[in-house]
């Protein structure tokens, strides 16, 4: 990451203590020149003087947007700092979480560059918080006074709407007292969030923020999603399938839900096994190196599952083929190890064959999983580099959509 500029000539000093109250807004931007110059002359009229505050850009664009958003700042009252990023690591959220380190005030505001997310909402965020002595304030579409008019066709709010539920389905109780976990306009104390334990992926950043850290105390306030300003959404299938990843590896933090996530992906491999083994005896093989053959199409569909949906952030610590050829072995070890454990539950604990089998699978279930954690995704001893960032994960343009 560079640095660019402070603009105006005024200098944001990170070591001074801010006033109570301050904010920082917050904006990731890629590719909205034509919108930052108009969301800056909205901020300066929203903002009150008695409100100190400062903008920060996190700029992911290939365009001209830090240059243009240099020759509006001339006109602001506040500072306004622009952070290029030579790699866009994390996506949106990645954006994001560099603006939260950055940040020199109390509060932080997080808001879009397309100005969807009206600035006149910034003052009221910020004093709800501080009247709740709330740690994260979201300005929700779906409280009353809210609305989504800003979304573009019924494609567009039924997909927002599906996402919506199956976050809250997914995380209940972190989620509680959240109505909107899609938005991407909210406050948060600095002191309520540790930039360093986010690991986002795309642009829900608001959920990274609210599974991850667990602000003490939330709150909403309506908001009325507002038409874009210029350009058009950067919401693609692509940034729909990160946050199905993101969801996904979001969930299978804990070991509970990695190892039912690993149970589930397992009994999905019984259906390339499956049909492998139909295709290669369907040739005239002959079953036993068949089922071999065809057990290596699980294995293969299972590491492809649990790369990208149980252990995405702990791939960066083995190399592929590593990773790889460490969870083969360990899938094919089970099948050889399965058999004597029958043997034994047969004939030295006197369990019936069905008995002894099911037995037989769940221990070598539980023994795969953890050798899956210990061997294959755990970091090597003496490897791991203090202080490496987290989020390192893929380079992924910022893209902004709602």
């Amino acid at each position: 990451m560079s640095q660019e500029s402070t603009v105006p000539g005024e200098v944001v000093e990170t070591t001074e203590i801010p006033e109570p109250g301050a904010v920082t807004i917050v904006v990731p931007t890629f590719n909205e020149s034509a919108n930052v110059r108009q969301l800056l002359r909205q901020i300066t009229e929203a903002v009150p003087a008695r409100l100190p505050c400062e903008v920060v850009f996190v700029d992911d664009s290939t365009d001209d947007t830090p240059e243009v958003i240099e020759k509006a700042a001339q006109d602001c009252p506040f500072p306004v700092t622009v952070l290029h990023r030579e790699e866009p690591v994390g996506g949106l959220g990645g954006a994001v979480v560099e603006g939260l380190k950055a940040a020199t005030s109390d509060w932080i505001v997080v808001m879009d560059g397309d100005c969807q997310h009206p600035p006149a909402l910034v003052p009221d965020l910020v004093a709800t918080g501080e009247r709740a002595n709330a740690g994260l304030v979201v300005a929700s579409r779906y409280i009353k006074g809210g609305s989504r008019a800003g979304l573009a066709g019924s494609y567009r709010v039924a997909v927002s709407r599906g996402a919506t539920w199956l976050t809250k389905a997914l995380f209940p109780r972190r989620l509680h007292g959240i109505s909107d976990p899609m938005s991407g306009f909210f406050a948060i104390r600095r002191s309520a969030v540790t930039a360093e334990i986010l690991q986002p992926l795309g642009y829900k950043i608001l959920l990274e923020l609210a599974v991850r850290s667990r602000p003490r105390t939330v709150t909403e306030v309506p908001f009325v999603f507002q038409d874009r300003f210029a350009g058009e959404s950067k919401s693609t299938a692509q940034e729909g399938l990160r946050f199905l990843r993101h969801l996904a590896g979001l969930r299978a933090a804990s070991p509970v839900a990695r190892m039912i996530g690993f149970g589930l992906i397992g009994l999905t491999g019984f259906v390339p096994n499956l049909l492998g083994l139909w295709a290669l005896t369907a040739a005239g093989m002959h079953y036993v190196p068949a089922e071999i053959l065809a057990n290596q199409l699980g294995v293969a569909w299972n590491f492809v599952l649990i790369e990208h949906l149980l252990f995405r952030e702990r791939r960066r610590h083995r190399r592929w083929w590593d990773r790889a050829g460490r969870f083969a072995l360990l899938a094919n070890a089970d099948l050889v190890l399965r058999i004597p454990l029958i043997a034994l539950f047969v004939h030295h604990m006197h369990l019936g064959v069905l008995s002894a089998t099911a037995l037989a699978l769940v221990t070598t279930f539980v023994l795969r999983f953890a050798a899956t954690e210990a061997l294959v995704y755990l970091p090597r001893r003496g490897r791991e580099k203090p202080g490496r960032g987290s989020t390192a994960q893929q380079g992924e343009p910022c893209e902004q959509t709602s």
